[in-house]
């Protein structure tokens, strides 16, 4: 079955980033062709609906047409504490977050709140995420069998930590290895889903328990890595105090060979020069999590610099030390982050992080996150007058970016009026 997909149609031929909000193609009533799976046409709705008579017509009149949202910094297990009162991040931890994942032991209660979140995010337009999930092998299990039966592509990998949790949480070098290869030669490959190799962070792992990750990191660099830096001052100091002869935060991770093209740092905010350069020198990538770094209380990432120094920038949720399901809130947030740093992000800039750039992080925007030939067909269709207080201001606009800027500041999933997931509408 051959579909057309006709609205406003909203995709990128560069970088907005560095490139400014020209790199953006907007079409007022523009089409995409979805075959099989994928994007192969994109254009003028007259001229494809001419080009193709075959093809059945969704119309979706004014509403516009992206790339689904891709949200590159999840942890699927906290959905059920997501706006939980009044804590920093290793407070966070300790009250909220151990507590709840323990309960992930049990396989029935993971495969419900796997469900419950793609549920969630599917309802919010979002279409590809990358999630932790606890050290329990059926907490992954449950997660890739809820992505993969919803056809997602989608990252995760079991979250490893053996000091500084409860005992219940803790693994050892060896079993996290273990755990890790049986699981990733179970997932990865399989369908669209791909495993990440998940430290969580330093401080909840021994230097063996790190060097057992880079072990199998090297051993399967097709694999992404995952894990937190910088998130805190507390959290930086209490690293420095357990890793006295390492550098910086970035050293603890790189003298183990976490460092390196595919790795991905969550949140990222207090660096220092040197960790800076390196992760520029090798290609990593930064996922940058504005509406957690709020409401944790954690402070304010630097996109603008960060971004003229080349660096790859993913947005996210960080779901649930993030506030939101939303990546529209998390655009809405990014923007309000760096006005406190004194930059104006474009609207542009906004909604390629969090689809190409989010992708980009990723390092699947040769697949997802844009609308162009050859895509696999991930589509948000976003209703730009969702709610009465976005409609009259969208009603002023005097371009697309105006019209779009109201719905990324105060929209939520009532702005989501269809997705489609690998070609397949949900």
């Amino acid at each position: 079955m051959t579909d057309l997909l006709i609205g406003q149609t909203l995709s990128f031929a560069g970088t907005p980033v560095t490139d400014g909000a020209g790199a953006a193609r907007h079409s007022a009533r523009g089409g995409v062709i979805v075959e099989g799976g994928r994007i192969t046409a994109v254009g003028e709705a007259d001229e494809l609906r001419a080009s193709r008579p075959d093809a059945r017509v969704t119309d979706y009149g004014s509403a516009l047409i992206s790339a689904g949202f891709i949200d590159a910094h999840v942890h699927y297990p906290q959905t059920a504490i997501i706006a939980s009162w009044g804590k920093r991040l290793i407070d966070w931890l300790n009250s909220y977050t151990f507590p709840e994942e323990m309960k992930f032991a049990d396989p029935a209660y993971a495969a419900k709140i796997a469900a419950r979140y793609v549920d969630l995010a599917l309802a919010h337009g979002t279409t590809s995420m990358c999630s932790y999930t606890t050290i329990h092998p059926a907490s992954v299990d449950a997660f890739f069998e809820q992505a993969r039966a919803r056809g997602l592509r989608a990252w995760a990998g079991k979250t490893c930590m053996d000091r500084n949790a409860p005992e219940a949480l803790c693994d050892t070098p060896r079993s996290a290895y273990d755990d890790s290869k049986r699981l990733l030669e179970r997932w990865h490959g399989v369908d669209r889903l791909s495993y990440v190799v998940t430290p969580r962070f330093s401080p909840t792992s021994t230097p063996d328990q790190l060097a057992a990750m880079g072990a199998l990191w090297a051993e399967h660099p097709d694999c992404l890595m995952q894990t937190h830096l910088s998130e805190q001052p507390d959290e930086v100091a209490w690293v420095r105090s357990l890793f006295p002869r390492a550098r910086d935060y970035l050293d603890t991770y790189e003298a183990h060979g976490l460092l390196g093209p595919g790795a991905l740092f969550g949140h990222a905010i207090h660096l220092e020069p040197r960790e800076i350069s390196r992760i520029g020198e090798v290609d990593a990538s930064l996922i940058h999590c504005p509406t957690s770094n709020t409401f944790i209380g954690s402070g304010l990432f630097d996109m603008d610099g960060l971004a003229r120094g080349g660096h790859r920038i993913g947005l996210a949720t960080d779901t649930g030390g993030g506030s939101s399901f939303s990546m529209l809130r998390t655009m809405a947030a990014a923007y309000e982050v760096a006005q406190l740093r004194g930059h104006a992000l474009h609207p542009a800039k906004l909604w390629w992080l969090a689809t190409q750039g989010a992708a980009r992080s990723l390092r699947a925007d040769d697949r997802i996150g844009n609308l162009a030939p050859g895509m696999e067909a991930d589509i948000a269709v976003i209703d730009l007058a969702s709610t009465p207080a976005i409609a009259q201001r969208a009603a002023r606009a005097g371009d697309l970016w105006e019209a779009i800027f109201p719905t990324i500041m105060m929209g939520d999933d009532r702005a989501v009026k269809a997705v489609w997931v690998g070609g397949k509408l949900q």
